[in-house]
């Protein structure tokens, strides 16, 4: 490794180190009983700003880059309303708390850069999105599964996209449901997990509290996704996917990774 890359990494972890301590510092004083939120909302626009300057730096001023996109990820909604109403937004601290996780996945990364020596741009590797599966040989294949979905949508092929996405989904959720504690969930069934259909397994995540209430947003075709899918797992091309559903199909499921990984 370069010294100079070695002095960009150091810089890259110094600023990164900051923007951490201030953000604990301000994720306090957001949940402080006797807070004055307007100075706060300020403070926190002010470190926001610095945040975003600093992840488009690593991440080369790409929007595509897996930095920028977990930065954005931060601002997902939460969950719909009880009453199937407007969808919740995500509390100030709760953000806070993920703009912060995705510092650390910086950090991480960029030490593993001064580990391994390589030298060339100071962007942070792609990283493992799936520790949480279970099963070590799916893991690859739900990441190439994710590159390829979001290649997808951004080449306009919204149907691909939201099957890709959906299927993904269903993969995590059986995974979850077939290595949960205390055994399989679907022991007290009379028909395997393989003979389960995709909302099916939603319901019985959701009841073992596996994840939040997050998949009432998937749109109906990404819950029929199955349905659209030819005798060789092709799509069928009269497939009636927008571009909103394959869009909200794919929040739900990083929703949905975020429910059952709470460490990203």
């Amino acid at each position: 490794m370069s010294d100079g890359f070695e002095l960009q990494i150091g810089t890259y972890e110094h600023r990164l180190g900051h923007l951490l301590r201030d953000g604990l510092d301000l994720h306090r004083h957001l949940r402080a009983v006797d807070r004055d939120l307007g100075q706060d909302l300020q403070a926190m626009k002010a470190w926001q700003r610095e945040c975003a300057a600093t992840i488009s730096q690593l991440s080369g001023g790409s929007k595509q880059h897996w930095l920028s996109r977990a930065y954005s990820d931060a601002f997902l909604p939460g969950n719909q309303g009880p009453s199937g109403g407007a969808v919740e937004e995500a509390p100030v601290d709760a953000i806070v708390e993920r703009i912060m996780g995705v510092l650390r996945e910086a950090q991480a990364s960029l030490a593993g850069l001064r580990e391994s020596g390589q030298s060339g741009s100071p962007s942070a590797p792609a990283p493992r999105r799936f520790p949480f599966v279970h099963d070590a040989d799916l893991r690859p294949r739900l990441e190439q599964a994710l590159v390829d979905a979001q290649a997808a949508f951004d080449r306009g092929a919204h149907g691909l996209a939201l099957v890709t996405w959906a299927s993904i989904l269903e993969a995590i959720l059986t995974d979850a449901l077939t290595h949960g504690p205390n055994g399989t969930f679907g022991a007290a069934r009379p028909e395997p997990l393989a003979a389960w259909s995709f909302d099916e397994r939603i319901a019985a995540a959701e009841q073992a509290r596996l994840i939040s209430a997050g998949c009432a947003r998937l749109p109906v075709t990404a819950r029929g996704y199955r349905a659209w899918l030819d005798g060789h797992g092709e799509l069928r091309p009269d497939m009636p996917v927008t571009e909103a559903d394959a869009r909200r199909t794919g929040q739900v499921l990083r929703l949905i990774m975020r429910d059952l990984s709470p460490g990203r």
